[in-house]
């Protein structure tokens, strides 16, 4: 995938999927030299017949070791049916946990999934959702035993590095499609939409490698044959209005390991490591139509911002100076910020603006 265009939305991976944007904005979808003129002759080689033979060397460990990682890894990576589409899964654990996005399972709790080296379809069922990170964990019922992939450290991540993502983009079970790491450190935004009340993504990697609808879910693996990450967003070209090439987004693999050992563990997520005000908002428009703030609806009880004086009636503007016109910017912002940091929030009271002091909680 190319980067020719600058997306100015972003589209949900999975079957016809909706808009999203990333944090900072964008809007919401892989010699011949020359001879000398001497006559004499030599059984050494010429530095040419060197570097092309380097170069073919190096061209056949490439290839070896495509087809190591994908042996290694595509037997881990699922197809699964919901009673609205189909998606991706990476089989997580021996106990037949499988990891998904969240936007996969959607509202259902029983799903089929197709598995590598399966006689037919396999029973699963929900263990878990946890639609802020979309992620979720399902498990194979019944004796099944299925190949668990490995997951990296994605703090490691580099740009440049090669990854593949393995999927069924398009219903099209068992594709590989390759790229690079193209950024990490990205802030995307979903879109709500029937299947998921959206998410933001901190620290999402950017990759080249394509992704189609059906890739949602799947890995996104380096080839140590180690998944970097589970494949969620594509950026969409607003001017074609169609997929942006080479430009696409994935949960990092520490992430999909923390939300998803809570699923396992007890189908719920107490830990998420993520910043939290502690408030139920809407987006709040001024008299042009235009988003001006978010509009507290609701503050938890003794949360980090019912501790700072802030009620239900505020409309918060700003978080540490960065604007907030609505709620999909207030969790972006959210997003960049950890759990404990004291930042300041500007409240409108009435006609009355102020800053106030809150110590983030966890979401």
């Amino acid at each position: 995938m190319g980067m020719s265009t600058c997306p100015s939305t972003l589209r949900r991976r999975q079957r016809a999927a909706g808009a999203a944007l990333p944090a900072v904005w964008l809007l919401l979808t892989l010699l011949v030299g020359g001879c000398t003129g001497s006559t004499s002759t030599s059984s050494a080689p010429s530095s040419s017949a060197t570097a092309s033979g380097a170069a073919a060397t190096a061209e056949d460990d490439l290839q070896s070791g495509y087809e190591r990682v994908i042996d290694q890894v595509l037997p881990s990576v699922v197809e699964i049916r919901s009673s609205t589409g189909l998606g991706s899964g990476v089989v997580y654990d021996g106990s037949g946990d499988i990891v998904t996005n969240a936007h996969v399972v959607g509202t259902d709790t029983q799903f089929q999934v197709l598995a590598s080296g399966a006689s037919g379809p396999l029973s699963a069922q929900l263990v878990g959702s946890y639609p802020p990170n979309d992620l979720a964990v399902v498990r194979i019922t019944g004796d099944q035993k299925l190949q668990p992939a490995t997951f990296a450290d994605s703090t490691q991540s580099r740009v440049g590095e090669i990854v593949l993502a393995m999927g069924n983009p398009l219903g099209l079970a068992a594709t590989v499609t390759n790229g690079i790491i193209s950024a990490t450190g990205r802030t995307v935004s979903e879109p709500t939409t029937a299947e998921s009340p959206g998410a933001t993504l901190p620290n999402a990697i950017q990759t080249s490698a394509a992704i189609n609808p059906g890739n949602s879910g799947g890995a996104l693996v380096d080839l140590d044959a180690h998944v970097v990450g589970i494949p969620t967003l594509a950026a969409v070209d607003p001017q074609a209005g169609g997929a942006a090439p080479g430009i696409g987004f994935a949960i990092p693999s520490d992430q999909v390991k923390r939300i998803a050992d809570q699923l396992v563990a007890s189908g719920t997520v107490t830990a998420s490591g993520r910043a939290a005000l502690g408030v139920r908002g809407r987006t709040v428009v001024d008299g042009s139509g235009q988003p001006s703030g978010v509009g507290v609806v609701d503050v938890t009880a003794d949360g980090p911002a019912a501790k700072a004086g802030i009620s239900p009636g505020d409309v918060i503007v700003a978080v540490g100076g960065t604007p907030t016109p609505s709620t999909e910017a207030l969790a972006a912002v959210l997003a960049d910020l950890k759990v404990g940091q004291t930042v300041p929030v500007t409240v409108q009271r009435g006609s009355a603006r102020q800053d106030v002091q809150v110590t983030l909680g966890e979401l």
